[in-house]
């Protein structure tokens, strides 16, 4: 079993020093396999043919042994991997969703699963009217090109090998569950690979301790995508605030 995790940053982001595709991979053992790597996965989200080269194409960047087998491979992605029904709708229909309240609550702005967050005590962006469009639109391509079967709200699949799920990172700073997996690994060398790595140990909570975060409740639709979040890192639990940068 690996767990991916990947920091997305937008289509052309190789022009972007400050925030850059991240990845981070881990083994069952929490070990990080290879070396983190920072740069721009374009090219290699065009190369790729089907999800075992796209996985192959993450192993190789990432300087680790190339995979001898089919593993299991978690990939947590930190970038919307949805719009909302509400937006899809109007967009696609022209049916609006009717009396639209302030920010938080706006339905064409943010999926269900953003404005749990926002009753929580966090602040997400948005995929409409925030700067993250290339991101969350590189993120479902990727969805789209190498898993697009969807298993229940917010995991999808390839059918083969390889899960994808939703990270937030941000949701992750004040929870005790992930600073404890966080200490050995210490700061890496840029922020963007900090986040992949908390992105990666999402991945191996969704897999091994499905408990430790929240799951979507039935009424959250599948379209959207849910955003996978420990229990224990939500602010109003906690008495602070947070807000994702």
């Amino acid at each position: 079993m690996y767990y991916v995790g990947w920091d997305v940053g937008g289509w052309n982001c190789d022009k972007n020093g400050k925030s850059r595709d991240a990845l981070v991979i881990l083994d069952a053992n929490r070990n990080i396999v290879g070396k983190p790597w920072r740069g721009n996965l374009r090219a290699a989200i065009n190369e790729a043919t089907d999800s075992a080269e796209w996985i192959s194409k993450l192993f190789a960047l990432c300087k680790a042994q190339p995979l001898a087998c089919c593993p299991q491979i978690t990939l947590a992605i930190d970038t919307p991997l949805g719009f909302s029904e509400e937006f899809t709708r109007l967009v696609t229909q022209r049916i609006h969703a009717g009396a639209v309240g302030n920010s938080a609550t706006n339905p064409y702005l943010f999926r269900q699963t953003e404005r749990f967050l926002f009753e929580n005590g966090l602040k997400p962006l948005s995929a409409i009217k925030d700067m993250i469009g290339s991101q969350a639109t590189k993120g479902m391509h990727v969805l789209a090109k190498f898993a697009p079967q969807t298993l229940r709200c917010g995991v999808w699949l390839d059918g083969t090998w390889l899960s994808a799920i939703e990270a937030y990172p941000s949701a992750c700073r004040a929870s005790a569950t992930i600073q404890s997996l966080q200490q050995p690994f210490g700061k890496l060398a840029h922020d963007d690979l900090d986040d992949a790595l908390t992105c990666a140990l999402v991945g191996y909570l969704f897999d091994k301790h499905p408990d430790k975060l929240i799951s979507p409740e039935a009424s959250v639709p599948a379209s959207e995508g849910w955003i996978w979040v420990p229990q224990d890192g939500l602010p109003r639990n906690l008495g602070v605030k947070e807000s994702r940068p």
